[in-house]
């Protein structure tokens, strides 16, 4: 264990959560660059994170929008979810502090590692549930994803049902996803998705699902057709 009990109890004051099983807690914040055998950094305890983060996210916003449509609470979901805003609660907590990695990794651009310390945050929610199930994780994920569910930028317009009611009013033409490419392991796909619109050019949109890949395609077209006008819109899945 290389976790000093002064780390531990920062840790536990910023999470408010005593950890039960220490091991698996620095497995939450090693690096694979940093792991001195297979299977003692946080990848699989990201993936289980994702998924309770999703889950709880959900409800949350099941909960305060009971009017909103699927896609907009699709739009939101995928907003409170993404690297951005794993990386910024991570910054929030002060992760960098606790995080193991090898020297390659330390010289790396801002946005990998920003997306490493998204990944630290949801293997950090994963090492929490692990320790005391959804009672331990939903208060932790609501304390710092509640304020941001209510940010004006998470409501944005749902992108592909913008695209469908804008095709529609373009000679009753219909949007047509199709996925070009799978790459990436099971745990952790990306898919390219291209929409066609006839009479339009396509457009693609690259995304960890097939649905952020089909919004991202969405917004792509939209933007480039000046339907929206923002110059340029950050992947969901970055």
């Amino acid at each position: 264990m290389n976790l000093s009990a002064d780390a531990v109890r920062r840790l536990e004051e910023k999470t408010r959560h005593t950890f039960r099983d220490l091991g698996r807690l620095e497995r939450a914040l090693t690096h694979a660059s940093a792991r001195p055998s297979a299977g003692s950094d946080y990848e699989r305890l990201e993936f289980l994170g994702d998924r309770v983060l999703g889950l709880v996210i959900a409800e949350l916003l099941f909960r305060a929008y009971p009017t909103a449509s699927e896609g907009e609470l699709s739009l939101r979901l995928n907003s409170l979810v993404n690297a951005d805003t794993c990386a910024a609660v991570a910054d929030e907590i002060g992760l960098h502090e606790f995080i193991r990695t090898g020297s390659d990794v330390k010289g790396l651009a801002d946005k990998r590692l920003k997306s490493l310390r998204a990944d630290v945050v949801e293997s950090l929610i994963a090492t929490i549930y692990l320790d005391g199930g959804l009672e331990a994780a939903q208060p932790f994920i609501e304390r710092y994803w509640n304020a941001r569910s209510r940010e004006i930028n998470s409501a944005q317009r749902d992108p592909k049902t913008e695209l469908q009611e804008w095709a529609h009013q373009q000679d009753g033409a219909q949007p047509i996803y199709s996925v070009v490419e799978r790459t990436g392991p099971d745990h952790d796909p990306q898919f390219t998705v291209k929409v066609d619109v006839r009479g339009f050019a396509p457009a693609t949109g690259v995304g960890r699902s097939k649905r952020i890949a089909e919004q991202n395609a969405a917004v792509a077209l939209l933007y480039r057709e000046g339907v929206r006008q923002k110059a340029q819109e950050e992947d969901t899945n970055d």
